[in-house]
């Protein structure tokens, strides 16, 4: 399997192309109402959806991969920290570790898909362990929301061809150089 992180994130030189400037139009809106972390990343989920797959979308730059690990493409960082756009290319195999976030996230698969195993932390109230709680395919299109807690999950190509999605951070992950909080160790039953 490949690498497990990503490369250091690169800013594109290339201006913003007239679609991704409407992802960034109305991802700026919704934040700028000021709701909780949840209903901000499942409206900022619904206002990605139509520009995924749209041809034109990305630069041939912001699609490149990287044989070693799936590589980040930073696209853009609001001024005030608010949120970010990020491009993950994906060549077969590639995978991250089993993390969570630093903030609201919303992840869209452009081209290909991508498995995403998501997993829950149980405890008995003196120690914890992960369990694996669902595995899905997200085809091209395919959107998923979520917050902080309970967003834990570990996301690889698992297909034969490059898979690119557009992620949308609560955070300047310019700044920051990952949406990840923290990493899990694999459970048990998956090493």
């Amino acid at each position: 399997m490949a690498a497990l992180t990503a490369t250091t994130p690169t800013i594109p030189a290339a201006p913003l192309t007239p679609a991704l400037a409407g992802v960034i139009e109305a991802v700026r809106e919704i934040v700028q109402r000021g709701l909780a972390p949840e209903p901000t990343a499942h409206l900022a989920g619904q206002a990605l959806r139509p520009f995924l797959g749209r041809p034109g979308l990305l630069t041939p730059e912001q699609c490149e991969g990287d044989p070693e690990c799936y590589r980040q493409h930073v696209l853009h960082a609001e001024p005030d920290g608010g949120f970010s756009v990020v491009a993950l290319v994906w060549l077969p195999g590639q995978r991250t570790p089993i993390h969570d976030h630093v903030s609201w996230c919303v992840t869209g698969v452009h081209e290909g898909e991508e498995t995403e195993r998501r997993y829950l932390l149980e405890s008995d109230g003196r120690t914890s362990r992960l369990a694996a709680a669902e595995e899905v395919v997200n085809p091209a299109g395919a959107v998923a929301a979520f917050a902080p807690p309970g967003d834990i999950h570990r996301v690889w190509n698992g297909g034969t061809t490059k898979a690119i999605s557009i992620h949308l951070y609560g955070a300047d992950i310019a700044r920051l150089g990952t949406s990840i909080r923290r990493t899990y160790a694999e459970p048990a039953e998956e090493s």
